[in-house]
């Protein structure tokens, strides 16, 4: 069992830059691959970056490429997510979720622990 907790999420300009953090507790952390997504109002929940469990790979959605970097740390359990350069479309409930294999997953139905989601509101 794992749990993941998100925290992070806030208000902020266009342009700004926020960091999401995902605290997980239980057994076996490092064994799991993370991920990220979001959900924007009204809209289906999507990929936005993965991390493997060991090697560290990273596989990011286009629409963050370059802007977004997942990282994490097995030693404190941690997972997170910093966005740069933050536009009004990335507005959603962010969700770090936590997958037994141990390459990145894109697919949701993959995972099988999530957290409950923070709000990351981008205005204009």
């Amino acid at each position: 069992q794992v749990q993941l907790v998100e925290s992070g999420g806030k208000l902020v300009q266009a342009g700004d830059s926020l960091r999401l953090s995902c605290t997980a507790s239980g057994r076996a952390f490092s064994g799991y691959s993370m991920g990220w997504f979001r959900q924007p109002p009204g809209k289906e929940r999507e990929f936005v970056a993965g991390i493997s469990s060991r090697s560290g790979t990273t596989y990011y959605a286009d629409s963050v490429k370059g802007r977004f970097t997942i990282s994490r740390d097995n030693a404190k359990k941690m997972v997170y997510l910093q966005m740069n350069s933050l536009k009004p479309e990335d507005t959603a409930v962010y969700y770090c979720a936590a997958a037994s294999p141990v390459a990145v997953i894109v697919d949701a139905s993959e995972y099988e622990y999530w957290g409950q989601g923070t709000q990351v509101t981008v205005s204009s």
